[in-house]
């Protein structure tokens, strides 16, 4: 009887409407008026308390974590232990939910503990969120620190001078986001493709500071479709302390490619920069292909590029896809899942 009665729940089950099947995501709201917080409660005062204190999901299930628009100062830390987060800005842009601190390597005592947000939950995701450190042009300063596999970020902000996005570990996806700063501002090495996006250099510098350590690392940062944009105050000039590279090797086999993208006319004419050893101009891996805009190679300045870096052809440019270069053993598709966010 017991066996003839669970198959009978079995085949009820399956014979549900979509839309009534068991939901195994959690939903919590954080606000500022909200004045208490508990463990397995689903509204909280602060995202950190939120992160702490959700209730978990059922196998499979994700944590939505809707935030209230508000300037929040918090510093957050996104455990291991919590994977499959997703912070949802509830406002109208991304401006409308900030997060926000204001740390220096100075005061910190190093770089790698003045990040604003870190991220180390696998699967994380963050859609209409502002990720700032508003510590200014006073040295290293991170707004946000990945080191998580399969990351997606949409219609995100990242705001900074120097150091801003410490993408680092696993693989990373940002599109229709906006990432700012000056010195190395997108640096580490994670595999990361940014998509749709505007890279703004609110200062002379360096876009890409990437730190592949060897050859056969699957790591590299992808520019794609995107347009990298400066101020006024940006000129390239014979100073090599004027203008914009596109990126210099952190470590020797830094990688880094700008595709279909459009480049200022801020961009140095030689696009980039071997960090003051002729060495790394054997190992390091740097690339374009059918960039636009004043600061894009063409027929009348090919010659000015450094000649160690690359120009790729069509063939060569397709492993730079985000379903290609971000797929892994698994054969995530982050283009797929960035699209199931709102």
């Amino acid at each position: 009887m017991r066996f003839f009665a669970a198959v009978t729940v079995l085949l009820f089950a399956l014979s549900l409407p979509a839309q009534q099947a068991p939901n195994h995501d959690v939903h919590v709201r954080v606000s500022p008026d909200v004045k208490t917080g508990v463990e397995g409660t689903t509204e909280f005062p602060t995202i950190q308390i939120a992160l702490d204190h959700h209730p978990f999901p059922a196998p499979g299930g994700r944590v939505f974590i809707e935030i209230a628009p508000g300037t929040y100062q918090e510093r957050l830390n996104i455990t291991q232990n919590h994977p499959n987060i997703t912070l949802l800005g509830m406002g109208h842009a991304p401006e409308d939910v900030v997060i926000t601190n204001s740390l220096n390597a100075k005061q910190a005592g190093g770089t790698f503990f003045t990040e604003t947000v870190e991220v180390n939950g696998a699967g994380f995701e963050a859609d209409n969120v502002t990720f700032e450190n508003s510590a200014g042009n006073t040295g290293q300063a991170v707004a946000i620190a990945v080191r998580a596999d399969r990351a997606i970020f949409k219609n995100c902000r990242f705001l900074g001078y120097q150091d801003t996005l410490f993408a680092d570990y696993g693989r990373q996806y940002y599109v229709d986001s906006y990432i700012e700063g000056a010195i190395d501002f997108i640096f580490g090495n994670a595999a990361a493709v940014f998509d749709h996006s505007e890279i703004h250099a609110n200062g002379p510098g360096y876009v890409t500071a990437q730190s592949r350590t060897s050859a056969d690392q699957r790591t590299g940062y992808v520019i794609l479709n995107s347009r990298v944009t400066a101020g006024d105050a940006n000129p390239p000039s014979d100073s090599h302390r004027s203008g914009i590279y596109l990126g210099r090797p952190w470590r020797p086999f830094a990688r880094a490619v700008f595709l279909n993208t459009e480049l200022p006319a801020a961009i140095r004419p030689e696009g980039w920069n071997n960090w003051n050893n002729p060495a790394n101009e054997k190992t390091a891996w740097f690339a374009e292909f059918r960039n636009t805009g004043p600061g894009a190679v063409s027929s009348t300045n090919l010659s000015a590029r450094v000649p160690w870096s690359r120009q790729l052809t069509e063939k060569e440019a397709r492993q730079f896809r985000p379903e290609t270069f971000l797929a892994g053993p698994d054969q995530w598709n982050p283009v797929a899942e960035a699209a199931k966010l709102p």
